[in-house]
């Protein structure tokens, strides 16, 4: 990944948080909230090749930890994120395949948020926070998997397209 499209990712996370933060999060869902950021950062890192899947992984997360109303301590959804990105990236063949077909690959981003979901709950539970009773957690990450469904296939043909954009030549 070039130090450029680095930069340009960084940025577009940022303007993608400030969204998250200023708009979705205000919107109150049925049966629970809808992390759009996340459901971008997971497409994104699937996107992605080994290192730019590592790299958007890490960056994403970083930026998921500037939240001034996260509770977590610095670093905890870099952790997460990076952790998910190795896996996809170790992963890569199989995941090209699910890459190939809509359904799957929206099934597929849902799923990796839910899993980036419980896993914040875990290491949230094994710092000593305070993140509420099973089956509240249990109905917000369903929930978020619901709407993941719903809404990711509103923008994955734009992303998909403002990724290719990104590009450089050597990349492509």
């Amino acid at each position: 990944m070039s130090a450029l499209r680095i930069v340009s990712t960084l940025a577009f996370f940022f303007v993608l948080f400030t969204i998250q933060e200023s708009a979705v999060s205000l919107i109150h869902f049925p049966i629970s909230g809808f992390s759009l950021y996340l459901a971008v950062a997971i497409s994104l890192i699937a996107l992605e090749d080994h290192n730019g899947a590592l790299v958007t992984g890490f960056l994403s997360g970083i930026v998921l930890d500037l939240s001034p109303t996260s509770n977590a301590p610095f670093g905890q959804w870099a952790l997460i994120l990076t952790g998910i990105a190795f896996l996809f990236a170790v992963n890569r063949d199989s995941i090209a395949d699910l890459t190939s077909s809509p359904v799957t690959f929206v099934l597929f981003v849902a799923v990796g948020v839910s899993i980036a979901l419980m896993i914040y709950l875990l290491f949230g539970s094994l710092l000593g926070e305070q993140n509420g009773s099973l089956s509240h957690d249990l109905i917000v990450v369903l929930g978020n998997a619901l709407w993941t469904i719903v809404f990711t296939p509103m923008f994955l043909p734009t992303l998909g397209r403002v990724r290719e954009y990104s590009l450089t030549a050597r990349e492509r």
